[in-house]
C-alpha cells in the first residue's frame, strides 16, 4: 500500500505519477492536516505522533509525505525510524511570468512529475 499523505489527491495526479505510486501497491489518500503557524513544538510533536500511529496501523509499503515543512520533518523521522520508506515527489517546474503595464506580475507554474525520492537512507 502507498499512502499519499499530502493535499494533492491521487485522482488529480498525472498518469505517470499514478503509475509510479502503484508500483508500491494500492494508493490511499490521507489528507495532510492544516498546521497552525502559531502551534508550538509540543503541539506539532503530539499531532505527528497521532498521524504516524494512524499511518503505521495501515501498514503501508511507502508513504508520500508533503506539506508544512516542520511537521513533515517530524512525521518523516518517525516513519523512517519505524522502517517505512517515506518519499517526496520530485518535479520539474516550468514558469511563465507576465508583467502588466501597472507593474504587477502574474507568475504561472506548471509542475511535471519526475519521480519519487526517499527522505531517508534505504
Amino acid at each position: 500500500m502507498f499512502i499519499n499523505f499530502s493535499n494533492h489527491p491521487y485522482a488529480l495526479w498525472s498518469a505517470e505519477q499514478q503509475a509510479a505510486a502503484q508500483r508500491y501497491g494500492t494508493v490511499v489518500d490521507l489528507a495532510f492536516p492544516a498546521i497552525d503557524p502559531a502551534a508550538d513544538e509540543a503541539a506539532l510533536d503530539s499531532l505527528a505522533t497521532v498521524y504516524v500511529d494512524h499511518i503505521l496501523h495501515l501498514d503501508p509499503d511507502a508513504v508520500l509525505c508533503q506539506g508544512e515543512c516542520t511537521f513533515v520533518y517530524r512525521v518523516v523521522q518517525r516513519l523512517e525510524a519505524a522502517g517505512i520508506p517515506t518519499l517526496a515527489a520530485c518535479s520539474r517546474r516550468k514558469s511563465q511570468e507576465t508583467t502588466y503595464p501597472d507593474g504587477s506580475t502574474l507568475k504561472r507554474s506548471i509542475f511535471a512529475f519526475a519521480g519519487f525520492r526517499r527522505y531517508g537512507s534505504p
